[in-house]
C-alpha cells in the first residue's frame, strides 16, 4: 500500500480502530514505513499526534505500542460525548449554513427510507455522516475535532448493536434538523442530549483490561437493546 505521506497518520488510526493492530502490540516505525510506502518520518510524526490522541502509547524498551484503554476510560469517552454533542447541535442551529441544512435534510431522508427497507449497514454510515454534519455546521473547528477524535475512539471501545427502532431514530434525527433549521438553541441542545443519552445504551465494550481494584464498569455503558 503507498499513500500520501500527509495520510500516514489517518491511515494507522484507522487500521488501529478496524483492529488492523492489536491492543498492546508494537508499532515499527520500519514496518509502519514499509506498510505504507513512505519514509519513517511521516510515520515518527503520525505516532507522535496519535500518541496526543491516546490512540499509542510510549513504552520503555518497547517504543511505540497500541494504547490499552481501561473499562472507566471507555465509559468517561461516552460521557464525554454525551455532554459535547448537545454543545455542537446548540451551536449549529445559530451558526449552520444553507449548505449544512441541505446535507442534513437529505441525511434523514436517506436515514428513513433505508429504515423501511432495513438495510442496517447503510443506517450506521448514514448515521455516522448525520452526526459528523451536526458537528461541522457548529462553526467550531475545535469542536468539530474533538467530536471527530470522540467517534473514532468510541468506535475502536465498542460495538455498536443496531437499533431496535431505526425509524424512530431517524424521526430523532429529523427533529434535530428542524430544531437547527429554526434557529432554536435550546430545543436542539435538548433532542440531542436525549437522542445520546439513549444511543448509550446500545454501545457494548470490546475487549479491554479493566482497572486494579474495580469489578466490571461502573456506568451504564454495556446494555443492550435501546435503539441509536
Amino acid at each position: 500500500m503507498r499513500i500520501p505521506a500527509h495520510s500516514v497518520c489517518t491511515a494507522i488510526r484507522d487500521d488501529i480502530v478496524s483492529g488492523v493492530y492489536e491492543r498492546g502490540g508494537r508499532l515499527t516505525e520500519e514496518l509502519l514505513a514499509r506498510r505504507y510506502g513512505v519514509s519513517r518520518v511521516p510515520v515518527r510524526e503520525a505516532l507522535r499526534t496519535l500518541e496526543a490522541e491516546g490512540f499509542v502509547v510510549t513504552r520503555r524498551h518497547a517504543g511505540a505500542c497500541v494504547a490499552e484503554p481501561t473499562e472507566q476510560e471507555a465509559a468517561d469517552l461516552l460521557e464525554i460525548r454525551a455532554l459535547l454533542e448537545p454543545l455542537g447541535a446548540a451551536r449549529a442551529a445559530q451558526r449552520r449554513t444553507e449548505a449544512h441544512l441541505k446535507v442534513l435534510r437529505g441525511l434523514v431522508r436517506l436515514g428513513q427510507e433505508r429504515s423501511r427497507r432495513g438495510q442496517s449497514e447503510d443506517l450506521r454510515s448514514l448515521d455516522g455522516w448525520f452526526h459528523e454534519t451536526l458537528a461541522q455546521a457548529s462553526g467550531s473547528p475545535g469542536l468539530t475535532a474533538l467530536l471527530t477524535q470522540l467517534r473514532h475512539k468510541i468506535a475502536w471501545m465498542y460495538v455498536v448493536d443496531s437499533p431496535a427502532a431505526p425509524a424512530e431514530a431517524w424521526a430523532e434525527h429529523a427533529a434535530i434538523v428542524d430544531a437547527v433549521t429554526r434557529g432554536d438553541a435550546e430545543r436542539a441542545r435538548t433532542l440531542t442530549a436525549q437522542h445520546t443519552e439513549r444511543a448509550t445504551f446500545a454501545h457494548r465494550l470490546r475487549g479491554v483490561r479493566a482497572i486494579p481494584g474495580v469489578r466490571g464498569s461502573q456506568h451504564s455503558v454495556n446494555t443492550a437493546g435501546l435503539r441509536l
